[in-house]
């Protein structure tokens, strides 16, 4: 079974799906001669030709619109943004359009779209490459929300995200596209959305992360018997695996590079306060990028959260 990084893993996902169902189709910028910016769709455009590896204008609202009426017609669509900071002209179309034609159409059509944008700081890109607003699409009824942390998830969430009936949001850490690899097999799997893992378990506290976070936060518990739980898929996100996690410990820490206020984080500490309180024996606590706008790249180091942080806020929380 070949190791990939998830750069590898994603264009695999990408060109069996687009192999077994000729309705699933590429576009965005540079996707198709330039094979994407980080070359996730590379080679490609060579094996599916240009009426499905669509290299479109650079216009993110017309990508997403462009898609969603595609996807409404009956094709599945894979929209990238080239970076999560160029997907806000596009915010219209998702939540005014894409969220809600099921809705809108008392169910006689869907939307089967999914929107990637490689998300987050760690490579020192100009302003506008690093952003992490994953809570934004988290707020919108009708969206689902996934972030892979490995290369075998990637290509196991990412098929079930272009099969999936409603729209998805596919947010891929710029900074674990080539940082990992993993054995990922070739041929059919899907990981189900809205299901959390378990990535290691003990009894002493509750660490929850997603994305990149996910491999700090391994590096911080070092001597610490804790469950470490991966979300994969915020909306909807897993609270039964959640609260079978804080029921044993009674202890959280939410690990995420976002800004702190109103950040997804603050939606996970609420959820376990209303529905999970009388097992606590401490506050929870949230290691968060800051309030701030991302800085360049020369702060980019001192805005996400670091190994260190992630110590302090486990050894906090333990003082209880």
């Amino acid at each position: 079974m070949p190791k990939l990084n998830m750069v590898q893993a994603i264009n695999l996902a990408l060109k069996e799906e687009m192999q077994r169902d000729k309705d699933v189709l590429l576009l965005g910028e540079d996707v198709g001669k330039d094979g994407g910016v980080f070359r996730v769709s590379e080679g490609l455009l060579e094996r599916f030709g240009p009426e499905r590896v669509i290299d479109t204008p650079l216009a993110e609202s017309g990508i997403v619109g462009a898609a969603i009426g595609m996807a409404v017609y009956g094709l599945r669509p894979v929209a990238e943004i080239q970076f999560m900071g160029f997907i806000y002209p596009a915010l219209d179309q998702i939540f005014s359009h894409a969220s809600r034609i099921r809705s809108r159409s008392r169910g006689r059509f869907t939307c089967p779209l999914v929107v990637r944008a490689p998300y987050g700081a760690g490579i020192k890109a100009p302003e506008l490459h690093s952003e992490s607003t994953e809570a934004l699409f988290c707020h919108m009824p009708g969206i689902k929300v996934v972030v892979p942390s490995s290369p075998y998830n990637a290509k196991g969430l990412l098929i079930s995200s272009i099969r999936d009936p409603d729209p998805v949001i596919f947010l891929e850490s710029t900074r674990l596209y080539r940082s990992i690899k993993e054995e990922v097999p070739e041929g059919e799997y899907a990981m189900p959305l809205g299901k959390a893992r378990f990535v290691q378990e003990g009894k002493d506290v509750t660490l929850i992360a997603w994305g990149s976070m996910l491999q700090r936060t391994l590096k911080a518990v070092e001597g610490i018997d804790a469950d470490i739980i991966d979300l994969m898929t915020l909306s909807p996100f897993d609270e039964e695996t959640i609260f079978k996690s804080v029921k044993k410990t009674g202890r959280v820490v939410i690990i995420h590079e976002a800004p702190k206020t109103c950040g997804f984080g603050a939606e996970l500490s609420a959820t376990i306060a209303e529905d999970a309180m009388l097992y606590l024996k401490a506050p929870i606590i949230r290691i968060t990028g800051f309030d701030a706008v991302m800085p360049f790249s020369k702060l980019e180091d001192y805005y996400m959260p670091t190994v260190e942080r992630i110590k302090k806020g486990i050894q906090e929380v333990m003082k209880y």
